[in-house]
């Protein structure tokens, strides 16, 4: 291990896992309630060898806390010994149970809340950062890293504690019983902390490569099933695999040399061991001949020293499991680490319902510094106007959107509602004054209702049954077996195009927000969905400041200004009608 770096992230674990710290601390002390029992296991083989077989007096502990009517002839000392073992391992068992249930509940919280906090810190990051790492490595380490916080604590920590206290206590009792060898018995423990130390260094480097093979691999699958109809019209299924049995076959690679890395570790660790009780079983047998100890002590001693090793054993093997946690808690503090491109002020202004009223002033914006992809752009927009904006693709019409719904934020020039620049607004309020109806309409796999009050979770089933008549959608829900309750599948695929479009009208009609955004809301259906949707779009727009993306001129004809925009610049903001 690298004692400092990894120090500093189980500090960061820790913070993390604060909220849990009576469950964190009611969970290590089940566990490190062991330790005085596993110390009580070898007694009675040594009441029965040496104070029943042989007439040797009780150890000091059963004299003081055992009553004398119950161990006063041999026969009773052996039947208080058979108790003793029933007893010390029922006590185990019920340990174990205790354990086991405080170690599941306590793990499973802390996951939920890791990841918990790691995609709501991924919703918070800008476009910008999704687009250069793609979403799945956040899914990544949302699902698969995101647990380290329970490994490092549940799986190795605690139980790593617990071994620490079994182990003290015992090298305790041997020392009472035999000093010397005690001390031999510790003379394995600088050859196991410096094999522990190498290969724990080589463990971590790969368990990162190995993470980030497996992530690029789930990459594939999540891409490939996501685009399922592109790949299966051109065939190309055999090279979706192909990729993902290649990032796969190089993640086994990686685990095997991983593999072959831990098992060299337990390989070096055992022989270690061996050689210890070799040594301690070769002076001890001196010992009971010279009469130093007796035979019933010799046991306990070489008894013990197979448990004191199992804590060695254990603690080592832990700090080399604990490297794939600690990566991926590395990862997981990586993506927790980025900065939201867009962040709120300190003292950002509240905004309860806009007029509506727009003005771009000499905006500029590029997604990577040295390509701008809007230039100076200056535009007004009156509130409860309806704005058309047209231009080539790449001309930067969704960029410009983007903006204004503070997607990203310019480096030059200002974005005004209602004569406040928008980053002056919370965050919360801006984006609650925007209604958006897309080319591809977004729907979620839940129910028609529920995908209708997406923008207004608070809306009762009368509002949403309005909203949809307002849509031109009722009809066809109703007709749907479950109705609004019918759920639309993923992505709304169960649906036509047609009907997730009214879909994605009706949420906008329950929004109810002042500020409407059209991007070829008609570009994807047939003439009488078409027609269908129109008349919807005439009365959602109805009063509220409304920018249409379009390359339908037939879509113009309601817009007071038409703006076209060419090589991220305003060539020109004419009139409909003139247009």
């Amino acid at each position: 291990m690298r004692p400092t770096r990894d120090l500093a992230l189980i500090e960061r674990l820790l913070q993390q896992a604060r909220p849990y710290w009576i469950a964190l601390a009611s969970t290590l002390f089940a566990s490190l309630l062991s330790a005085p029992l596993t110390l009580l296991i070898p007694l009675p083989l040594r009441i029965a060898v040496d104070s029943v077989i042989g007439s040797a007096p009780l150890p000091t502990i059963v004299r003081a806390w055992a009553p004398s009517a119950l161990v006063a002839t041999p026969s009773q000392i052996l039947w208080f010994a058979a108790t003793l073992m029933v007893a010390v391992t029922a006590l185990l068992y019920l340990q174990a149970l205790a354990y086991w249930l405080l170690l599941t509940f306590t793990g499973e919280r802390l996951v939920v809340e890791f990841r918990a906090a790691i995609f709501r810190h991924a919703q918070r990051l800008s476009f910008r950062y999704h687009d250069v790492a793609g979403s799945n490595s956040s899914i990544y380490r949302i699902q698969y890293d995101a647990p380290a916080i329970q490994f490092v604590f549940i799986n190795t920590l605690i139980p790593m504690a617990a071994a620490a206290t079994t182990l003290a206590g015992m090298l305790w009792v041997m020392a009472v019983i035999d000093w010397q060898l005690s001390l031999v018995a510790l003379t394995v423990v600088p050859v196991i902390y410096l094999l522990t130390h190498y290969i724990s260094r080589r463990l971590r480097h790969g368990w990162h490569d190995v993470k980030r093979l497996e992530s690029s691999a789930m990459g594939v699958v999540h891409e490939t099933l996501g685009s399922l109809r592109v790949v299966k019209a051109f065939g190309r299924e055999d090279l979706a695999e192909s990729r993902f049995l290649d990032q796969s076959s190089r993640r086994v690679r990686g685990e095997m040399s991983l593999a072959l890395l831990g098992g060299t570790l337990d390989l070096g660790v055992g022989i270690t061991m061996a050689a210890g009780t070799a040594i301690v079983l070769f002076l001890g047998v001196r010992h009971v001949q010279a009469a130093a100890i007796s035979l019933g002590q010799l046991l306990i001693v070489m008894t013990y020293l197979a448990q004191i090793y199992e804590p060695l054993k254990t603690i080592s093997k832990k700090v080399a499991d604990m490297q794939a946690s600690l990566a991926s808690a590395e990862r997981a503090f990586a993506l927790l680490d980025e900065s939201p491109a867009v962040v709120e002020r300190a003292n950002a202004r509240p905004l309860g319902r806009a007029l509506g009223q727009i003005e771009f002033s000499e905006v500029s914006f590029g997604y990577e510094p040295q390509r701008p992809v809007i230039h100076d752009v200056s535009l007004y927009i009156q509130r409860g106007s309806h704005i058309g904006i047209v231009g080539e693709t790449g001309a930067g019409k969704s960029t410009l959107i983007g903006l204004l719904m503070r997607f990203y934020d310019p480096p030059s020039g200002s974005i005004l509602i209602d004569g406040v620049d928008i980053r002056d607004y919370r965050l919360a309020d801006l984006q609650n004054q925007f209604a958006l109806v897309l080319q591809e309409p977004v729907l979620f796999s839940t129910t028609i209702a529920e995908n209708i009050s997406y923008g207004r979770p608070s809306a009762t089933t009368a509002d949403i049954i309005e909203a949809a008549k307002a849509a031109n959608a009722h009809e066809f829900i109703m007709a749907l077996p479950d109705g609004y309750d019918a759920h639309v599948g993923e992505r709304g695929l169960s649906l036509s195009g047609g009907e997730r479009q009214r879909i994605s009208i009706a949420r906008a009609f329950l929004k109810n927000a002042p500020i409407l955004i059209l991007d070829e809301p008609t570009a994807s259906v047939d003439v009488r969905t078409e027609a269908l949707i129109i008349d919807a779009l005439a009365r959602l727009t109805a009063g509220r400041t409304t920018i249409l993306i379009t390359h339908r001129l037939s879509a113009l004809r309601d817009c007071d200004v038409v703006v076209t925009l060419e090589r991220g610049r305003v060539a020109k903001a004419v009139p409909a009608g003139s247009y």
